[in-house]
């Protein structure tokens, strides 16, 4: 068997080098990230041919299953795919939270022909999707949702809004948390994939203090969605949500290791500490930078370690659900550090000379704080593996007067 996978290992390799153009090779920058979908857009030849081969391969999702559009590797050889894909720095070919999240999810709880309709497309990159969970109402308190889903003979008749939809705007469905009884809590909840295009759906992007607009508000008046997407059974989403946040986590916890453009904290404070050497506060400065390098190296060998346990079919809940956590919170530690070691340079983006970089910078400061909320804010993550991971009992309530 070892030999097998030392030959596997060689030909994926070798195919790798083969086909994965060198400047999809080089570290990925905001403007180039692919975000697949029927708004796709290149930016060069050489991404487009980096999608269409690891797409013709199967491997957006080297695991998944071949008759979806998978890989249809086991998780030993995708885990290869993976190993070899960090060694060889290429890039992701596409970004899809299709892919990410309720791909994942629907392999657990879809039918058959749900997966036929709706894993193909994401393996072909034709459809981009966005998360339909949070409400103004409703943030991390998700069970207290409100958007209805009425039954109306073969279709539901949604009614409702979302907020904080990441890229709303430019997706092509959502899968969404919708309210089919009332009577109940989380047992009243189902999950519904909805078209973005259907009548009635309206998409309103949120400007962010970052000075982007990634966050969406979508609306719902009387949109009729076929009750033949709806994921799990009725009133059965809050089983499926509970995954597909397990893959959110998952997900999330990517970007931690170069999915998703991140600075450098010792490439861009190395000149500083050179200009400083010797001073008091370069001294502390230089502290707090080697803890942030060592606590993201530790994070780094820990989500490599949790994902050998998981090919050794090891229960890794506990650990996903605090890796999130410790990113999210890592990624704010880490753009604290630089912003104090640039100082006032640090907001000077209108200056002239590297005005793009320090701009770059201030706004991926600003949005690192959003990271700690997206997916789970910190302060409920710590709850949850209070509760779940560590097995504490609920905090006692307060005394009535």
């Amino acid at each position: 068997m070892s030999d097998d996978l030392d030959l596997f290992r060689k030909e994926t390799a070798e195919w790798l080098e083969a086909n994965c153009p060198a400047s999809m090779r080089q570290p990925i920058t905001e403007e180039s990230v692919l975000w697949s979908g029927s708004k796709m857009r290149f930016i060069s030849e050489d991404q487009k041919i980096w999608f269409e081969r690891m797409r013709d391969k199967g491997w957006f999702a080297p695991a998944w299953p071949a008759e979806y559009g998978g890989g249809g590797l086991d998780p030993k050889r995708a885990r290869i795919v993976e190993q070899e894909m960090a060694r060889l720095k290429c890039r992701a070919p596409q970004y899809n939270l299709g892919v990410w999240m309720i791909g994942p999810a629907m392999l657990d709880f879809a039918t058959h022909e749900q997966k036929l309709e709706h894993l193909v497309p994401m393996m072909k990159g034709t459809i981009r999707w966005c998360q339909g969970f949070s409400e103004p109402n409703a943030g991390s308190d998700l069970a207290s949702l409100k958007t209805q889903a009425v039954p109306d003979g073969d279709d539901y008749i949604v009614n409702g809004s979302k907020i904080w939809t990441s890229y709303g705007d430019d997706a092509d469905w959502m899968y969404a948390l919708v309210r089919t009884d009332n009577s109940k809590k989380q047992e009243g909840i189902s999950l519904l994939l909805i078209d973005m295009t259907l009548p009635g759906v309206t998409v309103k992007p949120i400007e962010l203090i970052s000075g982007k607009s990634s966050f969406c508000e979508v609306f719902f008046d009387n949109v009729r969605v076929p009750k033949r997407q709806l994921i799990g059974g009725e009133n059965k989403g809050w089983t499926v949500a509970k995954a597909l946040l397990q893959y959110e986590r998952a997900a999330m916890s990517k970007f931690a290791e170069g999915a998703k453009p991140s600075h450098d904290a010792l490439a861009v404070l190395k000149p500083v500490l050179q200009a400083g050497q010797g001073s008091h506060e370069t001294a502390v400065l230089r502290d707090r930078l080697a803890k942030s390098l060592m606590d993201f190296h530790a994070f780094g060998l820990t989500a490599m370690k949790m994902k050998e346990e998981a090919l050794a079919r090891m229960d890794v809940t506990g650990p996903s659900m605090i890796m999130k956590l410790v990113q999210s919170e890592l990624e704010v530690a880490k753009y604290e550090v630089i912003m104090q070691g640039l100082g006032t340079q640090a907001l000077g983006w209108q200056e002239p000379e590297g005005a793009a970089e320090l701009e770059e910078i201030t706004k991926q400061w600003m949005l690192a704080k959003s990271v700690t909320i997206a997916g789970g804010a910190s302060e409920i993550q710590l709850n949850i593996i209070a509760k779940r991971v560590l097995g504490l009992p609920d905090a006692p309530s307060a005394a009535k007067p």
